[in-house]
């Protein structure tokens, strides 16, 4: 059931991101609906699936490498979803759900193999902090794609050619104001995630170098990139190549940490 259910949000995935490329293909607009429709199916496909694990399993699907990147691929998908509805401009899909698709096949091969859980592992603290920290790398996931957007268009532009991309693509000033806002959520999400985090160590006793790591290291980062953009000193192209390197970055990071400390033994 929740291999099935995986492989039904990634085919959902995948098939909004193809409606969405479709002006590329032929001089019509995407259709909104149809890619709108794909991803909430896609996105009640994943958690139909996260919720039959944490029914086998007895705990959230937060724990373990392969939960963490399904729920992280869920927390990108509704995220997606929730600013394409409001901006009823789906040209964000292109990028950001074959990403959501990408952790959700990485899941799947990292496997769901229930791991013992920390203490108050189920307590509101633990599943704030995980839940923030994860919509807070949604938010960079978006500002990542909007910033993709902007470079293939700035790109375009300076090279005159005008073809599909500008039919399909929203204005730069749009992207900018999109990547703008998307790392500010960002940092927010991180922000209180990290700090429910401290909050939940010091309560339960429950710390390591590799969380301090992921913590000091995705949030110093995460606080620059937010800097540079709230004070309005970088043009949008380095604020664009910024957010994509920082996404890279963090989830870079993310995965190492995990890889750690899933074997204390060898590398702690």
């Amino acid at each position: 059931m929740i291999a099935i259910a995986h492989f039904v949000a990634t085919t959902f995935y995948l098939g909004a991101a193809a409606l969405a490329a479709a002006p590329f293909a032929r001089p019509i607009r995407a259709p909104v609906r149809g890619v709108l429709a794909a991803l909430a199916l896609g996105v009640l496909a994943h958690a139909i699936a996260l919720t039959s694990f944490a029914r086998a399993a007895g705990q959230a699907p937060m724990t373990g490498l392969g939960p963490a990147l399904s729920f992280a691929g869920l927390a990108l998908a509704a995220t997606l979803l929730f600013v394409e509805v409001v901006a009823r401009e789906v040209s964000l899909t292109l990028v950001a759900a074959p990403l959501a698709a990408l952790l959700t096949v990485v899941a799947n091969l990292a496997g769901f193999v229930p791991q013992a859980e920390p203490p108050g592992g189920q307590g509101p603290w633990f599943v704030a902090h995980i839940a923030l920290s994860f919509v807070g790398l949604a938010g960079l996931a978006t500002a990542a794609a909007a910033g993709t957007m902007y470079l293939v268009q700035r790109r375009e532009l300076r090279s005159r050619r005008f073809g599909s991309i500008f039919r399909f693509f929203p204005p730069l000033a749009t992207l900018d104001r999109v990547n703008h806002l998307a790392i500010l959520a960002g940092w927010v999400g991180l922000t209180l995630g990290i700090l429910l985090g401290i909050a939940y160590s010091l309560t339960f006793h429950q710390s390591n170098m590799p969380q301090v790591v992921w913590a000091l290291g995705a949030w110093s980062g995460v606080t620059a990139i937010a800097l540079g953009r709230v004070s309005r000193g970088w043009e949008a192209r380095r604020a664009a190549l910024a957010s994509n390197a920082a996404f890279a970055a963090v989830v870079i990071l993310w995965l190492a940490v995990r890889f750690v400390a899933s074997q204390p033994g060898k590398f702690l």
